[in-house]
């Protein structure tokens, strides 16, 4: 079956063998191991010769775990026989779903290149973790970006922050062809500083040159991205970067990452709805005392199953995030904010009643 003496090629199927067929649940014994060299490569060989191959990988370090088993021998002396063969596999059956969950619920990956990660993944186990995701679908092709170039991006703008180093691409919407058609025609020249993932979407944390402020674009947005000569700004001059950036507190007030600046709104929240206030912005919010909600009652009080809290966002994003949550929150304050919401409310059912 091999053009090379078998004997060299033994170590190396041995290793495929309990890579494909066990982990810590599906082990072998040698006379297993033997079965397999004989069906699937050819090979006949004696059990000293597998345990042989099998203490040479161990030597060189493979993850090979084993079971020992003292035995009594016929005249008086203990010896340890070795039992119960397995590849100690880099990721476990859950560590590995969870990848593949992650790639497809991404919108930013691509639906082919989405299949040939969950493909690549799903080797990093054995037959075993593969019949279990045979069931798993991908998502349809319109929860995906069409975009090819995305994945490259990622590359080349990774690249790009660890060099140190600006770039220009050009960032696209979509139009009513449902095709991406680019916002103008001069490139958008950025200084990169982090990539960050949210909702399901890759986001890029940059700076322009003429503004002191961060600005956020979606990476799946982006084509024709390429790296410049010229050195990015230096953190200590751009807002919230003065420090280093506070990444959990920069997504908390950028859900949704608008790129606005954040204020401070304070919220009458049913007490049933705090997860999802968790789910969204961390922890990085205060629950009011009654002594401090007073001056909030404007509106009215906060009914028994409700709370008074405060949290700083973008503005933008929280008109967004209150009309999703609209049945359970409040906006109290920026009264203009609130004013916003209230029309936006009016002119749906308007529209509704029409």
């Amino acid at each position: 079956m091999y053009t090379v003496d078998g004997k060299k090629m033994m170590n190396i199927c041995i290793l495929n063998i309990l890579k494909q067929y066990t982990d810590s649940e599906h082990t072998m014994e040698q006379g297993d191991i033997m079965k397999k060299l004989k069906s699937e490569y050819g090979m006949t060989v004696d059990r000293k010769s597998i345990k042989a191959n099998l203490t040479c990988l161990l030597e060189f370090g493979y993850p090979i775990e084993y079971t020992e088993i003292p035995r009594i021998k016929k005249d008086g002396t203990e010896e340890i026989l070795t039992s119960k063969w397995y590849y100690n596999h880099d990721f476990d059956d859950a560590e590995l779903r969870m990848l593949i969950d992650s790639v497809l619920f991404s919108r930013t990956i691509p639906g082919g290149q989405a299949q040939e990660l969950i493909d690549k993944i799903t080797k990093l186990s054995n037959v075993y973790f593969t019949n279990k995701v045979k069931h798993v679908c991908n998502l349809p092709e319109l929860a995906h970006t069409d975009n090819k170039q995305t994945m490259y991006n990622v590359e080349l703008i990774d690249d790009a922050i660890s060099e140190g180093r600006k770039i220009a691409f050009v960032y696209n919407a979509y139009g009513t062809d449902k095709q991406l058609h680019p916002r103008r025609e001069e490139k958008y020249v950025v200084n990169p500083y982090q990539m960050v993932a949210s909702n399901g979407k890759y986001y890029l944390i940059c700076n322009y040159d003429k503004y002191d402020n961060l600005s956020n674009y979606r990476i799946d947005r982006m084509t024709e991205v390429e790296i410049l000569d010229e050195p990015i700004k230096d953190r200590s001059l751009v807002r919230e970067m003065e420090q280093g950036l506070n990444l959990p507190k920069h997504m908390a007030e950028h859900i949704y990452m608008f790129s606005d600046k954040p204020e401070t709104v304070v919220l009458r929240v049913n007490q049933d709805a705090m997860s999802d206030m968790v789910d969204w912005f961390g922890k990085s919010f205060d629950v009011l005392p009654a002594s401090m909600a007073e001056k909030y009652y404007l509106h009215g009080k906060a009914k028994e199953n409700q709370v008074y809290v405060k949290v700083n966002c973008s503005h933008k994003a929280m008109f967004h995030w209150a009309m999703q949550y609209g049945t359970t929150v409040e906006v109290v304050s920026p009264e203009n904010l609130r004013e916003e919401l209230k029309k936006a409310v009016s002119n749906m059912l308007a529209i509704y009643n029409m």
